[in-house]
């Protein structure tokens, strides 16, 4: 369960010195430190159930959940998410994995992103879709749906079977919420597969 620090000073009320007591906890392996003031009591079952937790609001995207869908052959060894209206990109290193967040438009925020239960913990992933453009909208401007393809293809490597099957009518009306470049690529470039 996750907890701050505060509770837990208050539940170790009868140690004289509660702090120095939960850094004890935390180097013994009794608690997960998950950023100042924040503790995970029990085992972590997954990298991602305390991602939002840690920063928020925000849902697993980008490289994660790219590498998550099988999208990109590559695993996540850290996990990155989307927030939005933070201004800020921010990293928080734990002893279980890094956590990267950064800002996606707000007007797309809430869109195509699902709730996973993870036994009695949720998180909030993007789908398909939405992992895509994330990421394409984190890159550089592309001039063409060529230049988009060996970005996608080759840089990027995503799985161009993968790529096929994502939604067209989905990333067509992402497109017009984000208001980047790429994005309108990307439905151009899924349009002329149907």
């Amino acid at each position: 369960m996750i907890e701050y620090g505060e509770m837990l000073i208050d539940s170790l009320g009868d140690y004289g010195n509660p702090g120095m007591k939960i850094t004890r906890m935390v180097k013994s392996g009794q608690l997960i430190r998950l950023k100042n003031g924040l503790y995970e009591t029990d085992d972590i079952i997954d990298i991602f159930q305390p991602a939002q937790a840690i920063y928020g609001p925000s849902y697993i995207s980008f490289g994660t959940a790219l590498s998550y869908y099988g999208i990109v052959p590559e695993h996540a060894f850290h996990v990155t998410n989307a927030t939005f209206s933070k201004h800020k990109d921010k990293c928080f290193h734990t002893d279980i994995c890094s956590y990267y967040y950064t800002d996606v438009p707000a007007d797309v925020f809430h869109l195509e992103v699902e709730t996973v239960r993870l036994g009695d913990y949720t998180y909030r992933i993007a789908t398909r879709e939405k992992a895509v453009c994330d990421k394409l909208y984190k890159m550089p401007p592309m001039g063409d749906v060529d230049q988009l393809r060996v970005l996608m293809f080759e840089d990027l490597r995503f799985d161009d079977e993968d790529i096929a099957k994502l939604d067209y009518r989905t990333v067509t009306e992402l497109s017009e919420r984000y208001g980047c470049k790429n994005i309108r690529l990307f439905s151009e470039y899924l349009g002329g597969l149907a």
